[in-house]
């Protein structure tokens, strides 16, 4: 098989299409995410924290050469862990409201359990002939 042909059947083959379509539909939903957070849950937080904007709180350790402050944007560190926990927290609820739409996957059938090894069915014979003596 030349190189061409392995690539071809390597690129068409089921899993690697649904991987793509996941991949396109993922970066529109974390879109839609991200405008959900930005546009209505963000500003309900402000108003909640009293207008505090994390982005912007930061100490200043030292100054460089020219003398401009040398600052430890922590701010921007919290308001990207908050950010996080929100979207995670709305991708939960997202999930978990689809989950409740899909119908319940059906149980699986109880297999019956595989039959016994020859040998093993021979052991059991010449015990139970054993303890009938």
């Amino acid at each position: 098989m030349s190189f061409v042909q392995e690539f071809k059947a390597f690129a068409m083959r089921g899993n690697v299409i649904d991987l793509a379509v996941g991949v396109v539909i993922g970066g529109a939903f974390g879109n839609i995410v991200s405008s959900l957070v930005d546009s209505v849950i963000m500003p309900v937080v402000g108003v909640l924290t009293g207008g505090v904007n994390f982005s912007t709180l930061a100490a200043t350790i030292a100054t460089d050469p020219k003398g401009a402050p040398v600052l430890l944007k922590y701010g921007a560190f919290i308001q990207a862990i908050i950010n996080f926990l929100i979207i995670a927290f709305v991708i939960f609820i997202a999930i978990r409201m689809l989950n409740k739409l899909m119908p319940p996957a059906p149980a699986p059938a109880a297999d019956e359990p595989p039959p016994k090894p020859h040998a093993e069915v021979v052991l059991e014979e010449i015990r139970d002939l054993l303890k009938s003596r």
